[in-house]
Order: structure tokens, then C-alpha cells, then sequence
């Protein structure tokens, strides 16, 4: 009673106000019909009542509505008093289940106090009744331990003494097992080492061991003596090899060491630096001698090893140090006799050998763990050198990128390191043959096939390249067999030597009339090349227009300087993997990839300005018609006529030339189009004086070549292709130049000169006053000097306020995009993902 009294005197305390959301106030406004006008802070109660009872007829129905509302009043009266009485009864039902479950909490507090003193009572129990059972355990293991150590000891002491008889019988095969378990035994006892017996057992065991490695290194060395009368046969030696195995691991490399010294000792001999066989042009005996040897000792000794001391692969190893040694050497002494063919010989020779040994210890090299044993036959070992040869040689594909890699194995150049430092010869070699090669190609590019090549038809690649690039794919592969060092970035330098003359000789020689570039000597700078290109592109205008042998050439060293700018790329790449990785940021072929941009350029600049000069006479034709005279529009005008016929007798031969080079065609139409159609806009200028109906029919033939100039990629052409993009833009903007222009000189001018201006400026809105005199000298307008000069103010006037008009809307756009606008936008774009 009293927890409800409290509760009691809460309820009657002070109303409390709550905040509810807005949607929960939504949600209980839709409820009760939408209250929200009555509960606003601008509700009239006077509007209200006089919407609702707007007439006084309307007055009657007050005292029923009044009645209505006390009755829905009362209702809502009810309904709280209801809702208050239930929260009242569910407080104390809740206060009733808060005691029950407080005085659940207490009594589950105690039966867990309980639990846990009977557990530490179990746990007491228990250890009380294990603890003898724990003293039992415990002298079981001691015992256990005593035991064990009294065997290892008993063994110990047993085993020193079976050694020592062992040793001194040679009786390695029964030595072995003992050795190794004598040796676990003293792993065993290594924490008793302060016992002074067990140490002294100790001292005694390694004792033995530093004799048998003494006794054993003795036993091979007088049976190899050479005059020794060893009493040793080979097969106790090949069990004392298991006993070397377990004892110290210098003892296997002294004894490897000797033997192997030993068995090289012959090949030193009859190879020293005072041996005439010993020289370069005998190298072959060399390698010669060790596959013999090889042979012989897997033979005779072979089975004496075990497979896993891979004996023939380190007699092969110190043979290839003793004789990347001694050739180097020689060759620093000698180094005056030393020629090219000489170097390569010994190279080839030296490599085909290394491959021989790779294939030969292939799966057996020195460090791995898996080993075929059948790669230790010596059936399989050394065969006839031919099918080396043969690989060694192998040149694919024209184009430097192929699978060219020479063998990664460690045993290529383990020898040939030594010729590394003389390579410079074999560089120079390589600069004589490519200048032979040049000087060919220069004769070549000059005879009348020079457009014959690689491809089929006019126009085609020229032969020499492929040749050049065949010739560098050889001298690339050959040299990274070689080396990875300074010399690959010599032959890189000789590279871009006759990359750079290939194009000063042999492609500017095959152009027609290439008076100063035909040069034949390799000392042509590319200054010199660019200089004869620029003076052939300002030759006289008068002069006669290229046959088509002559455009065959100029088209065929387009699509040479395209195939050697390409194959320049992968050059450039394969030389920077061959390599090492701190020397490739050293290899930069760009400046020849620049000289075959150079003079891809300057061949389409020929070509436009041969077009231009069929044109030119058309269009001086068009400015000696007496456009004044026109009294009536006809058909489009003969030098229109001349222009398309002009067009259609050269473009379909370019576009057949260069079908391989589609992208330089295009090239070549669209700068035709930039240098023709303002020189036709300047001879328009030169039509004056011009009338109305001859400005139309100038307007026609205007027309007319436009629309020719838009089908120009694909004119004379069975299969109608669209012209490029960019081509019909240039077309489309610089022939309406053209169009606004006499449209201009139609326009009249008695009326608003300000008009007229307005007009102009419209129309040709980068147009300059000279322009402006231009048109009006077509008119023939006669002005004095002061109505020019304010024609010409009017002029700048109105080109000044309309390029300010122009700069506001840009700057106001920029502004607007750099806003609001531009941010909802990009908004836009980052939720939906458009």
C-alpha cells in the first residue's frame, strides 16, 4: 500500500511535457482525423466558427453541434480516466515482479556459495588422494632416466673401444652405424659434461674421428699417388666415403678438394699459358679433353663416389673456373693477336660446350635436392655437338620481339664471362658488316624498284628494312648470350648509328629529286637530313609535277619509316630487357623514332603540295573569269571541273599506295584540306570586282567542291566508306568560311552600313579589317577616306563589343559550372552512376 501511495503521489505531482517525434505526432494527427489546424500557433478560432456557420440559417444547427461535441468530449474523458486506471494497475503489477525476481537473485547467491565450498572440499580430497600416486610417477621417470643413461654409457664405453679396433682394421662398412650412434649418445649426455669420465669418453670419441679423417684422406691419397704401392682396394674406400659423410664436413671438402685437384691436374698441364694448345684457336681441345676425362673416371671411378657427392659435376665446375681463369689471362697477354673471328670462334665453341654441360647435369646441379639418377649415365652424356650448332643459330620473325632468349641455366657463361671484356672487337664487326649493309641498301633505294619490299603492291615496305632489322635481331640475340653489360649498350649506340643513316641515306635517297640527302658516307647528320627534306618541300611551284613511279617511292618510304618506327619500339623494349637493370634507363631510342616521325611528315608534306600544284592552275583560272559580266547561274564552273578531276586522278592511287597505312591517308587528306581550301579562300579574294549573280554561282561552284572535298578519302572508291570525323570538321569549317564570305558580298550595303558590319562580324566572327577591305573591294563599294575610316571604327567597335559579349557568357558559363550547377551534377552522376 505504501509503494502505491507513492506512486500516488507522483501521478498528482506536476504535469510533465513530452516531446514525441514528428512522425509519431503525424501518425496520432491521421488518427484523430486531422487536428493539426486546432493545435496550430496561427488557428482563429472566430474564422473557424464562422466557416463552419457561414449564413445565419446555418445557427439553427448550434445547439445540436454543441451537443455533438460535449458528447465526443465526455467519450474522450472516459477513455483517459480508463487508460490512467490501467497504468496505475500495471505499475504495481510490475513492482510485485521486481520484488519476486530480487528474491530469486538472493537465494541463487547462496546455493552458488554452497556449490562452491563443496568443490574446494572434491578438490582437497582429490589431491590428497593422488599425491602418492604423483611420488610414484615421479621415481618411475627417475628411475626410467637412470636406466637410459646407464645403457647410453655402457654403450659409450663399449663403442669407444669397438672404434678403435674398427679404425685400425679399415673396417669403414662396420664403422659407420656405430660412428653415427656413438655421436647421438653424446647428444645425449651434452648436460653432463662437468662428469670428468663422461668428458673423458668425450676427448676419446673425437680423437677417433680426427683419425679416421686423417687415415682416410691417407688411404686415397697413396692409392692416387701415382708410384704408390696402396694396399687399399677400391672398394674399402668407397665405404670409407659413407664414414666421411658423418664425420665433420671439412673433411669432405679437403678431400673433394684434393681429388678433384688431382684429377685436373693432367688438364693444367697440358694446357698452360706456355702451350701453343692451349690458345684460342685450340680452345675446342679444352673441352674435348674434359669430355674424355668425364668418361674415363665414370668408368673406372665413377661407382667408387656416392651419387649424392655428384662428383662429374663439380670436376666440371672447377674445370669451367680454371678455364674462365686461364683464358682470361691469356687473352689480357695476348691481347694484340687477338682478331674477331678469332673471339667469335672461341665464343661459339665456348657456348655450344656450356650448353652441352646444362644439358648433360641437367637435374643434377650442385644444391638441388631432387635428382634423376638417370641423368648421371653416360650414355646420355656427351653427343655430337651438331643439333647445339643448329639451336644456337636459330633466327625467327623479322621483327625484333620473338622468343629470342638465350638459356638461364649456370652453367652459360661460367666459361664465356671471360670474353666479356674483349667484346668491343665483336662490336666492331658488327659497325663494318652494317656499313656494307648501308652502303647496299643506299644503291638499292636508288634503282627504279626501290618501292619493292616486304608488302605486296606499290607503295609496299622496302626490302632493306627487313633486312636492317633481321641483322639486328641476329646481332641482339648473339650479344646477350654474351654479355649484359657495357657492350650491350655499345651495340645499342651502333643500333641508333644506322637507324639514324638508314634514314639520312636510304630513305632520302629514294625520294624523287633528293638532291643533298642521297649521301652515301656514314658521317650524315640528321640536321643535314631535315635541311634537304625542307628544301625539296620549297621547290618551285613551276616545277613538274611526280609521276606516279615517283609517288610509288614516296609512298613506299611513308610505310617504311611507319615499319621502322613500330619495329624502333620493340627494339627499344627487347634492348632494355637483355640488359642489366642498372644500365636500361641508359638505352633511349626516341630521337630515331623522331627522325621516322620527321620524315613520314615530310613525305605527306610532299604529296599535298604535288596535289596543290595540279590545283594551282584550276584556281588561277577561277580568278581571271570575268565574274562582273554574270548574268545567269549555271552548271558548276570548268576549273571546279579540273579541281575534281585532279582529285580523282591522285587520290585513288595514295589511297591505294597506302592501304597499309590507313592512318597516314587520313593524314594526308585532312593537311590537304588545311592548305588547299585557304588558298581557294584567298583566290576568292582575288575575284573582284563581282556581281551579285557571279558571287551566286561562285556561291554553286563553292558548293561544289565542298561537297567533292567531303567525299575526297573515298572518292574514286567502289565501297563507300564515311570520311573520318576530324577530316569533315576541318572541311566543313573552313568551306563555310568560304560560303559566309560570298554570302557577304551578296549582302547589300546602301542601307545600314551598321547592319552590314553587324552582319559580317556575325558571319566571320575571326575575321581581321583586312579581310573586311577584301570583301568590300569584291563589292566594289567606292567609299571615301572618311567614310572608310569610320566604317573601319564601326569595324572595330562592334568586333570589340561582340568579343566582350562572348567573353561575359563564356566567363558567366564557367561561373555557373564552377557552382551550385556543377556540384549537383557531379552529385548526380556519383549516386546514380551515370
Amino acid at each position: 500500500m505504501e509503494s502505491n501511495d507513492s506512486l500516488d503521489d507522483k501521478d498528482s505531482g506536476p504535469e510533465v511535457q513530452i516531446n514525441l517525434p514528428n512522425s509519431v505526432i503525424s501518425r496520432i494527427e491521421e488518427l484523430m482525423g486531422g487536428t493539426e489546424q486546432f493545435d496550430s500557433d496561427e488557428f482563429d478560432a472566430v474564422a473557424y466558427i464562422n466557416r463552419v456557420f457561414p449564413t445565419e440559417q446555418s445557427l439553427s444547427g448550434v445547439e445540436s453541434a454543441a451537443a455533438r461535441c460535449e458528447f465526443r468530449l465526455s467519450g474522450v474523458e472516459q477513455d483517459i480516466r480508463r487508460l490512467v486506471r490501467a497504468q496505475a494497475e500495471q505499475r504495481a503489477a510490475g513492482q510485485a515482479a521486481l520484488l519476486e525476481a530480487q528474491r530469486c537473485i538472493a537465494e541463487l547467491a547462496l546455493q552458488v556459495a554452497d556449490i562452491n565450498k563443496k568443490a574446494e572440499r572434491s578438490e582437497s580430497m582429490v589431491r590428497e588422494i593422488t599425491l602418492e600416486i604423483k611420488q610414484l610417477d615421479c621415481a618411475k621417470w627417475n628411475l626410467t632416466g637412470a636406466i637410459t643413461a646407464l645403457n647410453h654409457l655402457h654403450m659409450l664405453v663399449g663403442g669407444v673401444g669397438a672404434l678403435r679396433q674398427m679404425t685400425a682394421a679399415r673396417q669403414y662398412k662396420e664403422l659407420a652405424l656405430p660412428m653415427q650412434a656413438i655421436m647421438e649418445v653424446l647428444q645425449h649426455f651434452e648436460s653432463y659434461r662437468e662428469i670428468r669420465e663422461l668428458s673423458t669418453l668425450r676427448d676419446q670419441v673425437y680423437e677417433i674421428r680426427s683419425q679416421l679423417a686423417t687415415q682416410i684422406l691417407a688411404d686415397f691419397k697413396e692409392t692416387f699417388t701415382a708410384g704408390s704401392k696402396s694396399t687399399v682396394s677400391h672398394k674399402t674406400l668407397s665405404e670409407a666415403c659413407a664414414v666421411v659423410d658423418i664425420l665433420d664436413p671439412k673433411v669432405k671438402r679437403e678431400l673433394l678438394q684434393w681429388f678433384i685437384g688431382m684429377q685436373l691436374q693432367e688438364y693444367q698441364h697440358l694446357f698452360s699459358a706456355e702451350q701453343e694448345c692451349a690458345w684460342l684457336p685450340h680452345v675446342e681441345r679444352r673441352y674435348a679433353w674434359l669430355k674424355r676425362h668425364l668418361l674415363t673416371f665414370e668408368d673406372t671411378l665413377g661407382n667408387m663416389f656416392p651419387m649424392s657427392w655428384k662428383l662429374s659435376e663439380r670436376i666440371a665446375r672447377q674445370f669451367c673456373q680454371i678455364t674462365r681463369g686461364e683464358l682470361s689471362s691469356m687473352m689480357a697477354a695476348r691481347r694484340s693477336e687477338l682478331d674477331v673471328k678469332l673471339l667469335l670462334y672461341a665464343i661459339q665453341k665456348t657456348y655450344n660446350f656450356e650448353l652441352l654441360l646444362h644439358k648433360r647435369f641437367t637435374g643434377t646441379d650442385l644444391g638441388s635436392e631432387n635428382m634423376d639418377p638417370s641423368a648421371l649415365d653416360k650414355q646420355d652424356g656427351f653427343e655430337s655437338e651438331g643439333k647445339e650448332n643448329e639451336s644456337t643459330n636459330e633466327i625467327v620473325d623479322t621483327k625484333v620481339g620473338g622468343d629470342e632468349g638465350g638459356d638461364e641455366s649456370a652453367w652459360v657463361r661460367s666459361i664465356g664471362a671471360c670474353f666479356e671484356p674483349h667484346l668491343s672487337l665483336y662490336i666492331h664487326s658488327l659497325d663494318a658488316n652494317l656499313r656494307s649493309f648501308m652502303d647496299r641498301f643506299v644503291q638499292d633505294a636508288k634503282s627504279v624498284d626501290a618501292g619493292a619490299g616486304i608488302g605486296s603492291g606499290a607503295g609496299a615496305v622496302m626490302a632493306s628494312c627487313g633486312d636492317l632489322f633481321l641483322f639486328y635481331k641476329k646481332c641482339l640475340v648473339q650479344c646477350a648470350r654474351l654479355t649484359t653489360g657495357e657492350p650491350m649498350l655499345e651495340l645499342a649506340g651502333v643500333f641508333q648509328k644506322y637507324l639514324r643513316e638508314y634514314a639520312s641515306s636510304v630513305l632520302a635517297a629514294a625520294l624523287p629529286r633528293n638532291g643533298g640527302g642521297s649521301g652515301s658516307g656514314s658521317g650524315v647528320a640528321v640536321p643535314t637530313l631535315v635541311s634537304n627534306l625542307h628544301t625539296l618541300l620549297k621547290d618551285d611551284t613551276a616545277n613538274a609535277r611526280y609521276t606516279k613511279q615517283e609517288i610509288c617511292k614516296i609512298t613506299s618510304v611513308i610505310t617504311t619509316s611507319e615499319y621502322c618506327l613500330e619495329t624502333t619500339v620493340h627494339l627499344e623494349q627487347k634492348l632494355k630487357e637483355k640488359v642489366a637493370k642498372n644500365l636500361s634507363n641508359k638505352i633511349d631510342l626516341t630521337p630515331e623514332q623522331d627522325l621516322f616521325h620527321k620524315m613520314i611528315n615530310n613525305c605527306i608534306q610532299m604529296l599535298v603540295q604535288d596535289l596543290e600544284l595540279a590545283c594551282e592552275p584550276a584556281l588561277q583560272a577561277m580568278t581571271k573569269i570575268s565574274w562582273l559580266s554574270f548574268d545567269n547561274v549555271g552548271d558548276q564552273s570548268s576549273y571546279v571541273t579540273q579541281i575534281i578531276m585532279h582529285l580523282k586522278n591522285t587520290v585513288p592511287y595514295l589511297r591505294d599506295n597506302l592501304a597499309s597505312s590507313r592512318k597516314y591517308f587520313t593524314q594526308f587528306c585532312i593537311r590537304f584540306a588545311n592548305s588547299f581550301i585557304p588558298k581557294f579562300i584567298q583566290n576568292i579574294y582575288k575575284c573582284k570586282p563581282i556581281s551579285t549573280v557571279g558571287s551566286e554561282q561562285l556561291l554553286l561552284d563553292t558548293h561544289m567542291l565542298k561537297t567533292a572535298l567531303l567525299e575526297l578519302p573515298s572518292i574514286g572508291s567502289e565501297v563507300k566508306r564515311p570520311a573520318p570525323a576530324m577530316y569533315t570538321k576541318v572541311v566543313i569549317k573552313l568551306m563555310t568560311k568560304a560560303e559566309m564570305i560570298l554570302k557577304l558580298v551578296m549582302a547589300p550595303i546602301d542601307g545600314s552600313m551598321e547592319g552590314f558590319v553587324a552582319q559580317f562580324v556575325q558571319l566571320l566572327p575571326e575575321s581581321t579589317i583586312t579581310e573586311f577591305h577584301k570583301v568590300l573591294d569584291m563589292k566594289g563599294a567606292k567609299l571615301s577616306k572618311t567614310q572608310q575610316a569610320s566604317l573601319d571604327a564601326l569595324f572595330k567597335e562592334t568586333t570589340k563589343s561582340v568579343h566582350s559579349e562572348e567573353s561575359k557568357s563564356s566567363q558567366y558559363s564557367w561561373n555557373n559550372l564552377s557552382t551550385r550547377g556543377f556540384f549537383d551534377n557531379f552529385t548526380k552522376d556519383s549516386t546514380t552512376g551515370k
